[in-house]
């Protein structure tokens, strides 16, 4: 279905803001992307070789709306500052799912521990998504950029846009009414506090403060009839423009009609009825009757519950197992997809749904959910594959799948600074001259300090992160660590302090899913190099050794006893590349210069919101240890089970916890 755009900025068109044109191989990549549209294609570009700034071209020269799937929070992140920049003009939007900062909720029935969904710390991302959203539907110059989260249900869009208000100067609109419409689509009244999704009313005039703008909207009545619309600004309540009509869209997702919301509740009541009747122990019976009456009461008084969504298919009017709405489907159908660093993201989309399943079985098969709630779910990888008609696909090393899934595939390995790859040295354990590897690392931290860069080392476990990052403090080096119990912003704060020099080293595990193209960084370590697994494949170290590849004093260490397949691989590329880029600056007389690039505040302050709202922890009960041998043998079987799936869906961050909790249970055991 194809949707009709009734906003106020329909014209507006992308507009590049850039000091610099396209250089090196990025014309060339730039044509090929663009002659190509609509259709699959594969941006195969070099890290450092400026695949951002050629998506931005091609952007430009499409001019329709744009969604940029990120395998993570933290590049979505990155990419959210680096579009904001090309585009000031334009509207740029950060899209994150909850899942992405909490732990969804669920059971552990071998445990018997139930974890609640956490609603109250999430105003922050519910108003980032849904300026997202609102975007979409009021704007075609719209660029969002999102997890791969975004394959959850959303709700139904028609719905959406149905229960979208729009207000004319001269409509006829009761005080009373006016209310009542801002209520019904999730506003609330609060003649005190001015914070997103609130609205006062002071005698007849009503100022709303919409999630989705920066600016309040403020309504004047006279009589029966609107008087006034203006935006005045949200701290001096200055009045910034007055406008003729205004949409007033949702302040949450999964809303609908008064009448399809009557038939949802009627709906849930008779399945509750007939599942309630089928469960045998009386204690689960009793838990799914009391939950979802619950919930029918709070959404029978306010058109709202905590947890929503378990019944989106309710007010969506599916049939059970039918494909949720996604985020995809708020776009009109001419929209630009762009999957970055897909050999993960691609991965990551195929394993989604299975793992989404599990955790709702539990939840369903012990009385916390009615089965409706498996229809809450990500999209299973064949119906992602259904919007896949305009896709870049963009990687450094993309898969097979990319690479046969595509009609033209564009090669991008020359950097237009210039930047050839970085060198690699083998050093083994025992280091050089007979001193060993930590001697031999300090000395070239220093090295590179002094020299004004950065160094990055990458190791295998958050406790080797910890005891080295403080075994180089005590040697004076400023250093910090990052592995999976930092928090997103606080990671976020930590690169930034590295690149101001506030740090001279970063120690992590898996840094690749940082997002860490520093320009700064002039040295990448990487300890137990030669021990093979998810993070010494091949395609982790080309994408380890390409976070040194914006600086031409860029090297890489590989500490390692021996050469294995993957390192060998990975060396054998890196020199093919080195030799097509020394080739091309030998030819047009380039002289290697190194990246700048300015250290934005802007994602800073979009992730202080972020953590503001996330600065409280969902109440959980303590993880139980296993009291029997054989519970924690049985603990060990089903997380070596997940922690394969992690590694095969190259979800490295969810691979090492669970790794982590086997190296823990298997010290019980013995």
């Amino acid at each position: 279905m194809k949707f009709i755009k009734k906003g106020l900025d329909l014209s507006q068109k992308f507009k590049l803001n850039s000091p610099y044109k396209p250089s090196g191989d990025q014309p060339e990549a730039i044509e090929q992307l663009c002659k190509n549209r609509p259709g699959k294609s594969v941006l195969l570009g070099a890290t450092g070789s400026g695949k951002t700034f050629t998506l931005a071209n091609v952007i430009a020269k499409q001019n329709k709306p744009v969604l940029i799937l990120s395998p993570n929070k933290t590049l979505a992140a990155q990419l959210y500052e680096e579009f904001s920049l090309f585009f000031p003009e334009n509207k740029v939007c950060y899209f994150v799912s909850y899942y992405d900062y909490y732990q969804p909720e669920s059971y552990l029935p071998s445990q018997d521990i139930y974890i609640p969904k956490e609603t109250k710390i999430n105003t922050e991302i519910e108003r980032l998504r849904v300026e997202a959203t609102a975007s979409i539907i009021n704007r075609n110059d719209v660029i969002i950029i999102a997890s791969v989260s975004a394959i959850y249900s959303l709700g139904n869009p028609w719905d959406y846009r149905k229960l979208t208000l729009q207000l004319k100067v001269g409509d006829k609109f009761s005080r009373k009414k006016l209310i009542d419409e801002l209520i019904f689509i999730q506003y609330r009244r609060n003649d005190t506090e001015n914070a997103s999704g609130n609205f006062r009313v002071m005698g007849n005039t009503i100022t709303v403060n919409l999630p989705y703008m920066h600016d309040n909207l403020r309504l004047e009545l006279f009589g029966d009839k609107i008087e006034s619309i203006e935006l005045i600004d949200k701290n001096n309540q200055k009045v910034l423009r007055e406008l003729d009509n205004v949409l007033v869209f949702p302040a949450k997702h999964f809303l609908t009609t008064q009448d399809k919301r009557d038939e949802a509740i009627k709906q849930i009541k008779a399945d509750l009825e007939i599942e309630a009747a089928k469960i045998e122990n009386p204690l689960y019976r009793e838990r799914l009757i009391t939950r979802t009456n619950h919930d029918i009461e709070m959404l029978e008084e306010t058109g709202y519950c905590t947890g929503i969504e378990n019944y989106s298919r309710y007010f969506d009017g599916r049939k059970p197992g039918t494909a949720p709405y996604p985020l995809f489907d708020f776009f009109d159908n001419e929209f630009l997809l762009i999957i970055d660093e897909s050999h993960v993201a691609i991965p990551q989309l195929h394993g989604m749904y299975k793992g989404d399943k599990a955790r709702k079985k539990a939840l369903i098969d012990f009385g916390f959910r009615l089965p409706a709630a498996y229809d809450n779910r990500p999209l299973k990888f064949e119906e992602i594959e259904k919007y896949f008609n305009d896709v870049i696909f963009v990687s450094a090393t993309p898969s097979e799948y990319e690479i046969k899934s595509a009609n033209a595939i564009a090669e991008q390995i020359v950097r237009p600074t210039g930047i050839i790859d970085p060198q690699i040295e083998i050093v083994k354990r025992e280091g050089v001259k007979g001193e060993g590897q930590l001697t031999h690392l300090i000395e070239q931290i220093k090295k590179t300090s002094d020299n004004g860069f950065r160094t990055l080392v990458t190791v295998l476990t958050k406790k080797a992160a910890e005891d080295l990052a403080q075994y180089l403090e005590n040697q004076k080096i400023k250093v910090c660590y990052m592995h999976s119990d930092i928090k997103t912003p606080q990671r976020t704060e930590l690169i930034h302090k590295l690149r101001a020099g506030v740090f001279d080293c970063l120690v992590g595990i898996n840094l690749l899913r940082e997002g860490l193209d520093i320009p700064e960084v002039a040295l990448v370590a990487i300890m137990d190099a030669d021990i093979e697994g998810f993070l010494r494949n091949t395609k982790s170290l080309i994408q380890t050794i390409g976070r040194a590849a914006r600086n031409i004093e860029g090297r890489v260490i590989f500490y390692a006893d021996r050469i294995t397949g993957s390192m060998q691989q990975a060396i054998d590329e890196t020199n093919r590349r080195r030799k097509i880029q020394m080739q091309y600056n030998t030819e047009h007389g380039i002289t290697p210069e190194s990246v700048t690039r300015e250290v934005s505040k802007s994602i800073s302050k979009l992730q202080e919101r972020i953590m503001q709202a996330s600065k409280y922890k969902p109440k959980t009960r303590i993880l139980a240890k296993p009291k029997t041998i054989e519970e924690a043998k049985a603990l060990i079987e089903q997380f070596e089970e997940e922690m394969r799936l992690a590694a095969e869906n190259l979800d490295f961050e969810k691979a090492i916890a669970l790794r982590d909790k086997i190296l823990e249970l298997r010290k019980a055991v013995e």
